[in-house]
């Protein structure tokens, strides 16, 4: 097989690669030198660039270094409310959309919401909630930015603070794309560990509230409460969307909770990110 291959152009084997996925090149290099020599070509690493970022070398960098480096290091683009980066093995496109970029319901309302700074933000601001009843927050993005043939999944990441309140035992709705598919999802990094601690139904006016729709709600587990990034923020899943390519939609993430009627403080909203779902 080595002298067969040996034979063979390297820039035709490297046009053979584009095709594929960085990953893939990325283990032929492996097999032996005449492999390693051709993954190291220019031609197959800005096939995995994409084309507006395929000026981003400079100082004589390799098309390999660029992809890289666009992997590991994202890029703050659309005046400073988007992220993009690029993920490592598969080479599909990656976003994440600052509070900025969102709707969110009286946002514009001191009493109810702030900006803040946080270093660990990658945004320059950040949305903090001071106190609403109705939390009601969503972000659009067109497909067309995104790989074509790939399932994408969306996330809000987030923080609380230590006087967060609100969240403890009313789950938000999430969905991508169709609300017909909401999700119920807790925002309390601790709602696990207050499972077995969920107080018995009342009615009249303790219905709303701390109370409301506990019995109607999806007990708290590990598919349904936040998850601890590597960067110190939390993150819930909003849901998966497919994205087929060709005509342009847009499709929207949102996050709400408006039925349970109990004030809510301390949530610190740093993005919403959609990035690729990873294959088993």
């Amino acid at each position: 097989m080595k002298d067969f291959f040996s034979d063979l152009p390297q820039g035709f084997v490297a046009q053979a690669l584009a095709l594929t996925s960085p990953q893939d090149a990325s283990r032929l290099s492996s097999v032996n030198s005449f492999f390693r020599s051709v993954a190291e070509w220019d031609t197959l690493w800005a096939s995995f660039v994409p084309p507006e970022f395929l000026a981003a070398g400079g100082g004589g960098d390799s098309m390999k270094e660029v992809y890289l480096r666009l992997c590991d290091h994202s890029v703050i683009i659309k005046e400073g409310n988007k992220s993009f980066w690029l993920d490592k093995w598969t080479g599909k496109k990656c976003y994440m959309l600052a509070p900025k970029q969102m709707s969110i319901a009286l946002v514009d309302y001191p009493d109810c919401w702030r900006w803040t700074s946080i270093a660990t933000s990658r945004f320059k601001e950040v949305a903090e909630l001071i106190s609403v009843s109705s939390l009601e927050v969503s972000g659009k993005l067109k497909t067309s930015i995104l790989s074509p043939n790939s399932t994408y999944v969306a996330y809000l990441v987030f923080k609380t603070t230590a006087e967060a309140y609100g969240f403890g035992y009313q789950p938000v709705e999430v969905y991508i794309g169709d609300n017909s598919q909401t999700r119920m999802m807790y925002l309390d990094p601790k709602a696990q560990n207050r499972r077995r601690l969920r107080p018995k139904r009342r009615i009249g006016i303790f219905g709303r509230g701390l109370l409301a729709n506990y019995d109607v709600v999806p007990p708290p587990c590990e598919e349904n409460c936040p998850k601890h990034r590597k960067d110190g923020w939390f993150e819930v899943e909003i849901g998966e969307y497919f994205n087929k390519g060709g005509a342009e939609v847009e499709v929207e993430m949102s996050v709400m909770e408006v039925k349970g009627g109990n004030w809510k403080s301390g949530l610190i909203i740093q993005a919403i990110e959609i990035r690729p779902k990873k294959s088993l």
